[in-house]
């Protein structure tokens, strides 16, 4: 039976779960990492023997030659594959190998058009979508019109483009006719800077490149597994890797509208766990030692990044014109430190046979974690050994991972 990990963020995505996601895959080199959950909007850093590489669809292993596997409840983006594919080869001179499930949806390019359109028409509004159109896949696979990876490596070119148009015709023109009728828009001329998404909409070129693009990208990279139940129990690990994090959960009303349509935490990890027979070993939440959001909607605590004393720059996280510029803040108290934590264990009814903390960006805060005290918005510095001995924190997590020492487990 493999070792199984689940690796989730633990507040609005950027912990560091692609450090983490390496590091375990570091200490057993026979991994199978599984990406269940968003798409290619991912971006998970890892800095490694002089090597730096920021992966979307590709696990945050594959350094370490662990083979990337997409579940059913993950959307990828066959068009933007062979770029990330062909960069990691420049960086590490192999290409890593990806599986995927023969239930697996994809995203297409009229996702990514109305999903741009929508955020440029919501102006000062934005949902701080990043434009990579993983909702609007959501909602046309949930609406009867997904489309299997399995199809472009089964099918002819020219069956795949009329199945593709088709559901441009079915189903991509009217859901944007409903948004821009929600929205008052009533003549998109006056709109200049959605006018070029709305052509290409209406561009069956598009349709065509695009087709051929995903088919040959499915063929050269991707390999289909048809019998999961071998391929897991046929690893020595498996790590579920969570895109996005836990209070960007899809389920999750208190930041609503702001969210993602996927399930960030141990939901999908559950069900497909289940499926297989397989328990789940260890789940590994990722925190920095302060917050970030990237994107729209409230984030608690929020403060100048000078107030928690940073001076490093992130080269990962930059301005972009869909999200904006990385917001940062403090920690709440301690029981709000640990309250996510306890909610996706206790919502999806698991008890992990361990529940750790992997905290990062220590070096950026010397060693302490950026907090609130209890009883005001005043910022406190928490060295290691008070924080965990806290009683919220004592009673949630039964082993801790240092981002500067991650091989050297502090428990309880």
């Amino acid at each position: 039976m493999p070792i199984v990990r689940a690796v989730i963020g633990k507040n609005f995505g950027d912990e560091g779960k692609g450090l983490a996601v390496n590091y375990f895959c570091s200490q057993v080199p026979d991994t199978l990492v599984i990406k269940h959950n968003g798409g290619a909007q991912a971006g998970h850093t890892v800095e490694t023997d002089g090597k730096r590489f920021v992966f979307h669809q590709l696990s945050a292993g594959s350094f370490c030659n662990a083979d990337t596997f997409w579940a059913d409840s993950y959307y990828p983006d066959l068009y933007k594959l062979s770029e990330e594919m062909e960069a990691f080869r420049d960086v590490a001179g192999f290409y890593p190998g990806i599986y995927c499930d023969t239930g697996t949806n994809v995203t297409l390019i009229d996702d990514v058009l109305i999903n741009m359109i929508t955020e440029v028409l919501r102006g000062k509004d934005r949902h701080g979508s990043c434009g990579m159109g993983i909702n609007e896949c959501d909602l046309r696979t949930k609406a009867g019109y997904g489309i299997k990876l399995t199809e472009f490596l089964s099918k002819d070119t020219e069956y795949m483009i009329k199945r593709v148009k088709n559901i441009r015709d079915n189903y991509s023109h009217k859901r944007l006719d409903d948004i821009l009728t929600e929205m008052n828009v009533t003549d998109i001329n006056m709109i200049p800077a959605i006018l070029e998404y709305y052509e290409l909409l209406y561009n069956d070129e598009v349709i065509k490149k695009s087709v051929v693009k995903m088919q040959e990208n499915a063929d050269k990279y991707v390999r289909i597994s048809k019998d999961n139940e071998h391929l897991f129990n046929n690893k020595e690990q498996i790590i579920f890797e969570s895109g996005q994090g836990l209070l960007l959960d899809g389920e999750n009303k208190e930041y609503a509208p702001h969210v993602t349509a996927s399930r960030t935490g141990l939901y999908n990890p559950c069900r497909i766990l289940g499926k297989y027979k397989l328990k789940l070993n260890e789940a590994v939440y990722v925190s920095r030692t302060y917050m970030t959001r990237h994107g729209a909607g409230v984030l608690p605590n929020e403060c100048l990044k000078e107030e928690l004393g940073i001076k490093q720059d992130d080269a990962t996280n930059v301005y972009n014109e869909w999200q904006g510029s990385i917001r940062y803040a403090r920690h709440g108290s301690f029981e709000d430190f640990t309250k996510t934590v306890k909610n996706d264990i206790d919502e999806n009814n698991l008890k992990p046979e361990k529940v750790s903390l992997f905290l990062t960006h220590l070096n950026e805060t010397d060693n302490k974690i950026k907090m609130t005290d209890t009883d005001s918005e005043i910022g406190r510095d928490i060295g290691m050994d008070e924080f965990k001995n806290n009683e919220y924190v004592n009673n949630t997590f039964d082993i801790y991972y240092l981002s500067d020492a991650p091989d050297k487990v502090r428990t309880k």
